[in-house]
């Protein structure tokens, strides 16, 4: 019986790891399916896509669709002027398909290079924006 039982066992094993493996691949990864900047956001949707806008513009927005999320997480755009970080929002999601955004008002004397870090819920970045502003 004794012989039985150590080969039982080990065939369970792998047949665990298989389910778990299977398991692993189905679930969907977190990912932003969707950003942009954009000077407007209108039902919920970007009113365009820019990637330089006017000194004089007031605020601009990062608009962006995360999917893959199960259960409700945080993630966070980190605003960034010449690589110097101006802002962080957190943003709430709560479903696999769900879009979001974050403004920033712009002053006119903020010219140059910008960047909206999308950072999911372990402080790794998901993607990476940028603008000029001027």
């Amino acid at each position: 019986m004794r012989r039985y039982v150590a080969p039982l066992s080990l065939g369970l094993l792998f047949a665990m790891a298989a389910v778990v493996g299977a398991q692993q691949q189905m679930t969907p990864a977190l990912e932003v399916a969707e950003a942009v900047i954009t000077t407007a956001v209108v039902d919920r949707q970007p009113a365009d896509n820019v990637t330089t806008v006017a000194k004089d513009v007031g605020t601009v927005y990062c608009w962006t669709r995360v999917t893959g999320a199960e259960g409700e997480i945080q993630v966070e755009h980190v605003w960034y002027k010449d690589d110097t970080e101006v802002a962080r929002v957190s943003l709430r999601v709560a479903g696999s398909n769900w879009r979001t955004w974050s403004s920033k008002n712009i002053d006119p004397m903020w010219t140059g290079s910008w960047r909206v870090d999308i950072v999911g819920p372990d402080g790794g970045v998901l993607q990476s924006l940028s603008f000029t502003v001027g």
